[in-house]
């Protein structure tokens, strides 16, 4: 089969798509990613065939964005300037490349654009969700950062929410989204959230029913296998700078703010002044260098790029933006977590994460270096927290997950 897998987002959001891709691939099947130019040299390295959506310099601006991080404001940032954009392209990339009968389409959650095709091509259309976030539910309602009722508040309200969040999400979308719709001779598109961004081919949740099991009211197409954590371990062996680093001392604290957070200054300064007052290691993550306080102390280094499955298990602690992609590494690698959520998914896997007691959380106003040097010892210091991190450590079953994805994938079909 022709599979085209369409991966908006940055680093964390496109990196499963590869190694899901690169599983595809050792199936016998032809891939090709679309995603930001940004990627083009990783998509490539990994094996995989590769168009581009937007240009290096449109991934800089959103990453550069204001709002990109704010908890109700990112949303419209990321409308406006990714998910809009790319409609004609992808459409454009699906006619170029579609083989009638033999083409299956694969597509993150905000690859809206794939929708639009599978609807005018009749190809089938695979939705993949990396994050349970994106699952409405009254059951097991995700934790929002923007909706002011949880899920100990009454039915009615929880509800009103929804409903309201789900009004929301179709101002922001739906204007553009169905002009392009009309254009084509498609119907218009409603109610996005709960319903229209779910293909109706198949769902599926990259992440076990032990993370987040499925429930009664998400889609009844989906289904759920586990994380597919690829981040490059392959293709950026470790340098003899961190080898050298890590045998000298005890296990570093690492600190990412997540791969596209370009204005990170403060949060590296925190972190800094943190392993200052525990008297611990510290390896800080980002590619801005220039976010990176100046002459950093002994036992302190900065990586632009350090694949988690390389770092990781050999880590103290990771302290992090709470993403998905980084919250599974963490998960396999047994460590505690402490997570400064934001917005996206971010607060809801913090909450996964207290649940399963293997980390805890602080608030972008409370991140501030004595309450991080606080939590960072309660978590390394409570056996608890390394015994139930350890215990998860031992669910994971990769491999398997990959190929009941792939099997899921292939046996597709359009449902009309």
């Amino acid at each position: 089969m022709r599979i085209l897998i369409f991966a908006m987002g940055s680093a964390g959001d496109v990196h499963p798509f590869l190694g899901l891709g690169r599983a595809l691939t050792d199936r016998g099947h032809e891939v090709t990613v679309v995603a930001s130019a940004f990627f083009e040299q990783t998509v490539i390295a990994a094996g995989l065939g590769f168009r581009p959506i937007g240009s290096l310099a449109d991934y800089e601006r959103l990453s550069a964005h204001p709002h990109l991080w704010h908890p109700r404001k990112a949303l419209p940032a990321i409308v406006k300037h990714a998910v809009g954009p790319s409609y004609a392209p992808i459409l454009e990339i699906v006619r170029e490349l579609h083989v009638p009968g033999k083409t299956l389409l694969v597509a993150s959650s905000l690859a809206f654009g794939a929708r639009n095709a599978r609807e005018l091509l009749g190809i089938p259309l695979i939705t993949i969700h990396l994050a349970p976030a994106v699952l409405p539910s009254l059951i097991r309602q995700p934790a929002i950062h923007a909706m002011p009722f949880g899920r100990s508040a009454p039915l009615i309200l929880r509800r009103l929410q929804w409903r309201l969040a789900g009004k929301i999400v179709d101002h922001h979308v739906l204007p553009d989204l169905n002009r392009f719709r009309r254009q084509h001779g498609l119907p218009p598109a409603c109610r996005m959230l709960h319903d229209w961004w779910h293909s109706p081919d198949r769902v599926i949740g990259l992440f076990p029913d032990w993370f987040a099991p499925i429930q009664a009211d998400w889609p009844p197409q989906t289904r759920l296998t586990g994380f597919p954590l690829f981040d490059e371990k392959s293709l950026r062996p470790a340098s003899a700078e961190l080898r050298e680093f890590l045998a000298d001392g005890e296990p570093p604290v690492v600190f990412t703010p997540g791969s596209a957070m370009k204005s990170c200054g403060p949060f590296f300064r925190e972190a800094v002044a943190a392993l200052k007052i525990t008297g611990r290691r510290g390896l800080l993550l980002t590619r801005y260098a220039d976010q990176i306080p100046p002459a950093l102390p002994p036992g302190i280094r900065h990586f632009p790029y350090i694949p988690f499955s390389e770092i990781l298990p050999r880590a103290a602690a990771l302290v992090y933006h709470g993403g998905i992609g980084t919250c599974a590494q963490a998960l396999q690698a047994g460590i505690p977590h402490l997570i400064q959520p934001m917005a996206h998914d971010q607060h809801d896997n913090l909450s996964r994460v207290r649940e399963m007691g293997v980390g805890s959380g602080l608030l972008p106003r409370h991140f501030k270096a004595r309450e991080i040097s606080h939590q960072l010892e309660l978590l390394l210091n409570d056996p608890s927290v390394q015994k139930s991190a350890a215990a998860i450590a031992t669910r994971f079953e990769p491999r398997r997950w990959l190929r009941e994805t792939c099997e899921l994938i292939e046996t597709t079909r359009f449902s009309g």
